[in-house]
This record gives C-alpha cells, sequence and structure tokens, in this order.
C-alpha cells in the first residue's frame, strides 16, 4: 500500500503561476479525498513566480496585454477584470490605481496577479469537496526517484504546512513540474557579474530598487530590446529620467503598440501549402515562408478590413498554427534551432505587442527631437569595468564594432531554454538519470507526450511526472504550432492547467479502480456506441464542462449527480458484458477527455469559446 493510500498526494512544483493554476483546477475538479501539495522554494514567488511577484513588480510596471486577456481562466473572460474592480482590496494602492476603474482593453498593474491568484486559490481551497485539501509547502525538490506506486521527491529545507517527510523525501501518486523561467548567465557580463552598477535580475527587489535610485541624468545601458527592457526603460522615464538609455539588440526589433479597442481575434486562412514542400536550405524556405506571408498578410487586409494593420501580422501568424506542425516536420533538427535563434525575437514581435500605457512612453523618448532612448543594433560580446566606476559595453554591430559607457546595465532577462545548460540540482538529477530529456527537435524545453507526461531517456513515460509552462516550450512549437511567447505564456498554461489536473486525476481514479489496462479497449467500444447514445454523450461532455468550469462546490454537485445520470443511461444502451460500477467509470474518463478538449480548444478565442460551450453569460453575450 502506498503511504498515501488514504488520500493520495499529487505535488505541484513551483508555485508561481503555472503550480498555482494547475493547483487551483486540481482542487476544482478532484470529486474524491486528494491532498494538494503546492511546494515553493521562494515565499516571495508564491502565486507569482518571477513575473508577477510584488517586490520585483512596482507600480508603473503594466500587463504586456489588455487587462481583459489576463484571467487565470480561458472559460472566463472577464474574471481579473471583475475582481480587480469588485473583489480586490485597494487599502494600501497608490494614486491613479487606487481609484481606476479597469476596462477590459485598458493597462492594469502587473503586481496585482499575485493577489488575484492568491485570492482564486483561496476560494478553490475553500470551494473543494470534501477531503480535498490544500498544503502549502516551502522548500526545494532537488531530485525524483520513480518508484511502482509513485515518485519519492528529495526536498531540501521543507517547511510551511508540509506534511512530514521521510527524512527529506516526500512520497507523491503523482508529480507536477512548473518549475518556471530558469536564468541564463550571460558569457558577456563574466567580469562584472557582481559589480555595483551591473543588474543582472529587473524583477528583483534589488534591481527596481537600483533602477528607482538612479540618478536622472546616468547613463543606462538596456542589454535587450524585447518587452522586458521596456519595463525598465518606461520604470526610468515615469520617474523623470533624463539620462541616455541605449537598447541594445541583436536585430533591432521594436514591439509594436496595440491599437485602441484591441481584442483578441482568430481569422481563418487557407494552409501555406509550399511551406509542406521538402526542405531545400536556409534561404530557399525562407523565401517560401516570405511569399506566402506576404500573400496572407494581403488576403486579411482585403477580406477582413475591420482589422486594425498593426495586428494583421498577428491574426496571421495565429492562423498558421494548425499548419507549422507539418511544415517544421520538413527541416532538420539543426536547421530548426538556428531558425529559431535568429528569427526568436521577430517572432515574438509578430506574435505579442504591448498596452499603449507602456509604448506612449518609450515611443516618445525613441522618436522625439530630444529623446533619451536609442536603440543600439548589434551583439553584446564582453562588459568590462572602467577605472572610472562606470562600465564600458562592448558591442559587435554587422559592419563595425564599437563601445558604449555607462552608469549602469541592465540585463534583460537572459533566460535559459536549453535544459541541458540549466545548472539547478533539480535538473542535473534529473536530465543525469534520464529522467528527463531537453527537446531534441528544439533545444528548448523537454520530452514530453502529447497530455505533457514527462518522457524519459527511453522515449517512454518517465513516471507519473507532468510538466508545463516554460518546461514545455519545444514541444508547444513543433505539436501545435505556437510561436513567441504563446509557446509557454499565460495563454499556453490556461489550457495545460486544465489538461494536466485532468489527468492527473484521471489517473488515480483508475488506478484505485484497477481499471488502467481497460481503458484503450473500452475505447474502441464507446466510440461505436456513441453513434446510438449520441444524445445522451453529448449531454454528458456538455454537463463536464460545465462541471469543470464551475467555481462553487455546491454548483458543481448538483452538475455532478445530473452527470451520473447521464453516464448510467449511456451504460445501459451498450451491449458490454463489463461489470456497470467500471463500464461507468471508463465511460466518464471519456466523458471527461471530451471536455477538456472542447475546454482548450485554441481554433476560436476565449469569448467564442463560451458562446460554443453554452457557458456564456450575459457580458459575452452583449460584447
Amino acid at each position: 500500500m502506498s503511504p498515501t493510500a488514504m488520500r493520495p498526494r499529487v505535488l505541484v512544483v513551483g508555485a508561481g503561476l503555472a503550480g498555482t493554476a494547475t493547483a487551483i483546477r486540481l482542487l476544482r475538479f478532484a470529486r474524491a479525498p486528494l491532498e494538494v501539495v503546492l511546494l515553493e522554494q521562494r515565499s516571495d514567488y508564491r502565486s507569482a513566480g518571477v513575473a508577477y511577484h510584488r517586490d520585483g513588480n512596482p507600480w508603473d510596471h503594466v500587463f504586456n496585454i489588455q487587462a481583459g486577456r489576463m484571467s487565470a481562466f480561458r472559460e472566463d473572460v472577464h474574471d481579473f477584470v471583475r475582481w480587480a474592480n469588485r473583489e480586490a482590496d485597494r487599502q494600501d494602492w497608490p494614486a491613479p490605481w487606487d481609484r481606476f476603474e479597469f476596462v477590459e482593453q485598458g493597462p492594469a498593474p502587473r503586481r496585482l496577479f499575485q493577489d488575484y491568484l492568491t485570492d482564486r486559490l483561496a476560494e478553490a481551497r475553500r470551494e473543494a469537496c470534501p477531503g480535498v485539501v490544500l498544503v502549502e509547502a516551502d522548500g526545494e525538490a532537488v531530485d525524483l526517484e520513480v518508484r511502482a506506486d509513485g515518485v519519492d521527491v528529495t526536498v531540501h529545507q521543507l517547511s510551511g504546512e508540509a506534511p512530514a517527510p521521510v527524512a527529506d523525501v516526500l512520497f507523491a501518486d503523482h508529480v507536477v513540474l512548473a518549475t518556471g523561467l530558469e536564468l541564463r548567465d550571460p558569457p558577456f557580463a563574466a567580469e562584472v557579474a557582481g559589480h555595483a552598477s551591473f543588474v543582472r535580475n529587473p524583477y528583483s527587489a534589488a534591481g527596481v530598487r537600483k533602477l528607482a535610485g538612479l540618478p536622472p541624468e546616468a547613463s543606462v545601458a538596456i542589454v535587450g530590446s524585447v518587452l522586458s527592457a521596456y519595463d525598465s526603460a518606461g520604470l526610468l522615464l515615469r520617474q523623470g529620467h533624463t539620462g541616455r538609455i541605449s537598447l541594445i539588440s541583436r536585430t533591432g526589433t521594436i514591439f509594436r503598440t496595440y491599437p485602441g479597442g484591441h481584442e483578441h481575434g482568430v481569422v481563418r486562412l487557407p494552409c501555406p501549402v509550399s511551406l509542406l514542400e521538402p526542405y531545400r536550405g536556409r534561404e530557399e524556405f525562407l523565401a517560401r515562408v516570405r511569399g506566402e506571408w506576404e500573400a496572407a498578410c494581403a488576403a486579411v487586409v482585403r477580406d477582413h478590413p475591420g482589422i486594425d494593420p498593426g495586428v494583421v501580422p498577428e491574426r496571421v501568424a495565429k492562423a498558421w498554427e494548425p499548419h507549422l506542425p507539418k511544415a517544421l516536420e520538413q527541416i532538420p533538427s539543426p536547421d530548426l534551432r538556428r531558425l529559431l535563434d535568429e528569427f526568436g525575437t521577430a517572432i515574438a514581435a509578430i506574435r505579442v505587442g504591448a498596452v499603449e500605457y507602456t509604448m506612449a512612453v518609450i515611443e516618445r523618448a525613441l522618436h522625439s527631437a530630444d529623446g533619451s532612448v536609442e536603440v543600439v543594433v548589434g551583439n553584446v560580446e564582453r562588459i568590462t569595468p572602467a577605472e572610472s566606476g562606470r562600465l564600458v559595453v562592448q558591442v559587435a554591430a554587422p559592419d563595425e564594432k564599437h563601445t558604449v559607457e555607462v552608469d549602469l546595465v541592465v540585463s534583460n532577462f537572459g533566460r535559459e531554454s536549453d535544459y541541458s545548460r540549466v545548472g539547478g540540482r533539480l535538473w542535473r538529477n534529473l536530465l543525469g538519470r534520464g529522467i528527463a530529456v531537453p527537446h531534441a527537435r528544439t533545444g528548448r524545453g523537454l520530452e514530453v507526450d502529447e497530455r505533457g507526461v514527462l518522457l524519459g531517456r527511453d522515449g517512454g513515460p518517465a513516471g507519473p511526472i507532468s510538466a508545463l509552462g516554460v518546461l514545455r516550450e519545444g514541444d508547444e512549437i513543433v505539436r501545435n504550432g505556437r510561436t513567441g511567447a504563446f509557446t509557454f505564456n499565460l495563454a499556453a498554461i490556461k489550457n495545460q492547467s486544465i489538461a494536466v489536473a485532468a489527468s492527473a486525476i484521471e489517473q488515480l481514479e483508475l488506478r484505485e479502480g484497477g481499471s488502467n489496462h481497460r481503458l484503450a479497449q473500452f475505447r474502441g467500444h464507446v466510440s461505436n456506441m456513441e453513434e446510438a447514445a449520441r444524445g445522451g454523450f453529448e449531454e454528458a461532455v456538455g454537463l463536464e464542462v460545465r462541471r469543470l468550469a464551475t467555481r462553487t462546490r455546491s454548483e458543481r454537485e448538483v452538475l455532478d449527480s445530473r452527470l451520473d445520470e447521464r453516464i448510467r443511461f449511456v451504460g445501459e444502451l451498450s451491449s458490454s458484458s463489463m461489470d456497470a460500477s467500471l463500464r461507468d467509470r471508463l465511460t466518464r474518463v471519456l466523458v471527461n477527455r471530451a471536455a477538456v478538449e472542447r475546454l482548450t480548444d485554441v481554433s476560436v478565442t476565449p469569448r467564442q469559446l463560451r458562446r460554443q460551450l453554452g457557458i456564456a453569460n450575459a457580458e459575452d453575450l452583449e460584447d
């Protein structure tokens, strides 16, 4: 008997956005006793991670996208804005945010997301079924040992609400890895890593203090021109900075401003068929991409005149997602990696922009005659200290090399996506033992199956271990055609949290019922039975969709009772000689899988999804 036989345990490693979102889903989805342990090694990152924690996000750091797209729940698009206006505690908010009326297309401070996720996690805890409990523990997971009945997790400095471990080992029936971004050590900064004028992490309390305390006339170099760099530049400009700010960018890419009233949308475009032809080299492939891209953009402009020209590329990139996996199959892995490295920033700029609140101050400083922001195109080769105490940044441009001497250098953000180079103890151990494998095709993230289960060195499941967020970056690219930040941002995590939580609970229920080995056989039987019981099966899926999307226990219990009736009805139409309780259990698994597939449908917008699933409310119908 496993150590958690009385109440199975799911251990979520990492309590940032991805881990918290998954814990919320586990608490909502579970119908039988379950212990959800949410483990985090940094208490200030709980319900936030590096991107949203309060100490690293002053009030002027706002979301890149509009507030209306920041709901943690894809099936409830208005949830964040509704929370910010009606539920958030504004007692300590500064002006103008203390009286701000948040709207779907407007800005919102990033630091609010920590309070929002904390509140939603507390709500999920209160509204969980009897016996479903949340344990918030502090500690660092440093190793996993897969057993026949689960996983032993070695945790250092385990504390908080954590259950008593055996030595430093905590047993879990299922483990969810949601460890978030890994920092890359920039080789160009080796000589100044500890220098007082070098900020390695601008999303840290120390980094924010350094920027906030900088004299207004000081000169600053910000390595990178992606949206995180705009946060640092915007923070300086809003506090009246007048000194020169150099955005040093390998490509010189500048992100766009979302137009006023912008809403996320999906357009249908023909498959870019030439991209499915055999790969004949980089230049020939890029020529085909340019041709297909220009034709697709022209088609959107012609056929959808209501779409703002600034977001036409975003619409095309989204429309191409279903076709990209087949296109990428044609490209050899080394070339695919080089293309992703070369065009990663450009793809990111196509796929996502920033709200006017952030961009307006940057654009004024970039384009006005006396503007203090400049874009320096080139690669940073080396940063060295000068005798004056300043820092010298050596930049290699395509046709020249030059230096920039500044009072402060900010490195943005330098995440490490190749897990063969990640230095943390957990990843050294998991990769060394073959429990985790770097993504072979892209070198980004780890190998997982279609449900997010970690794949080991032999290509099979490494155990009851799921992954989400940045760990699945490469898989999202080649399996789902996602590009840019959409491989691991909030939009991806919303769907992954649903699927991972549902899969973990499914495996626990099948294991407890001893019916895991019968599922494949039964799936074929039900596929034939569905035609005869179409109405009953479809109604069951609709009820399960509503149950998964419901926040309150009482509503879920009513839906659960109705769902049981539908499943029994479907089962009674079956010709199977299987025991009725087993038949109903397996039918429920298939109903749940169909419901999860519908809830995670990315071919429509979240608002369209609610209408499509029949769970729209008055706010959706008014839009």
